[in-house]
């Protein structure tokens, strides 16, 4: 199983302190750091410095780290046009030197649209869009060189783009998409998906979402064993009973709770809850850092769990 570091900015980060997490996780062998796409922050917290935007903070770590994956948990199809935003990933990539992978959702955070003036359709028209945007994402990326790209869409309707520029990845960077919507959100999957996360769900409720994107995919005669499996889950590791009681206050948690409903306890008990996870079908996973001061977090992790899973 893979590990990859998973950070929400909104909650109250600037550029140096999310590069410094990202340096850090390169430096002790973490598969890859993601950020989430939200403009406002959640909960008590201050939020202070106040948001930063994913893309921009991806281009920097772009050329401030050299091997760590970089991607998003998930932007907010409602924050961009698709053609724009495929320029950016492609850009990104490019700076990266092919290190970019794009986590794209509908968006759901009503409050931060309004505070910052994004339209916020209905959940319906959100979906339309996202499978919209999919279309011409991966439409542009694909379009051989040298040809042009329309798409007469409902909401993005595009004439005799050049489609440039290109990603260095090819065919393309992996598209993640994930959710427990029961119908569409399996069936966009299906046929968009590289990867699909699960966000801060149980393992029963994992079982029965890959089984909906896995029959999904057969209705298409895909082969599910072409995607890649994930879930995401809050931290809370430590070597002893006060160590993990510390992580969880600095976080506003109890250790109980984030023991029944993240990956929390110490070494020993984040490896079998991590065994929970893979048994089902699990291939990554993505531990959320609250506490971005906490540099010693990811460096116990590294040392005791990482070497672990195999």
């Amino acid at each position: 199983m893979e590990l990859r570091i998973f950070t929400e900015p909104q909650q109250g980060a600037d550029y140096e302190q999310l590069l410094a997490v990202a340096r850090r996780a390169e430096e002790t062998g973490y598969g890859a750091f993601f950020r989430s796409d939200h403009y406002l922050k959640m909960g008590s917290v201050s939020g202070d410095p106040g948001p930063t935007d994913a893309w921009t903070t991806l281009a920097g770590l772009a050329r401030d780290t050299d091997r760590i994956r970089l991607g998003t948990l998930m932007t907010a199809a409602t924050f961009r046009l698709p053609g724009p935003l495929a320029i950016t990933v492609a850009q990104v990539d490019a700076m990266s030197g092919g290190r970019v992978e794009l986590g794209i959702g509908t968006g759901w955070f009503a409050e931060e649209h309004t505070a910052y003036g994004i339209p916020f359709p209905s959940l319906g028209e959100r979906f339309d869009r996202l499978e919209e945007q999919l279309a011409v994402i991966t439409g542009l990326w694909a379009t051989p060189p040298g040809e042009t790209f329309d798409h007469p869409g409902r909401y993005y309707p595009i004439s005799d783009s050049p489609a440039l520029p290109k990603p260095v990845q090819r065919p393309r960077p992996p598209i993640l998409l994930g959710g427990m919507g029961p119908k569409r959100t399996p069936r966009l999957a299906a046929r968009y998906a590289d990867e699909f996360n699960l966000p801060f769900v149980s393992v029963t409720d994992t079982v029965a979402q890959f089984g909906r994107v896995r029959d999904a995919c057969a209705e298409i005669g895909r082969d599910p064993a072409e995607l890649t499996w994930s879930n995401a889950l809050v931290l809370c590791c430590g070597r002893n009973e006060e160590e993990i009681a510390r992580r969880a206050a600095a976080i506003g948690r109890e250790p109980d709770e984030l023991r029944a409903n993240g990956l929390a306890g110490t070494p020993a008990e984040v490896v079998d809850r991590l065994g929970e996870y893979a048994a089902v079908g699990s291939q990554r996973v993505y531990l959320q850092i609250l506490d971005l001061a906490d540099l010693d977090h990811l460096d116990l992790v590294a040392a005791d769990v990482l070497p672990q899973l195999g």
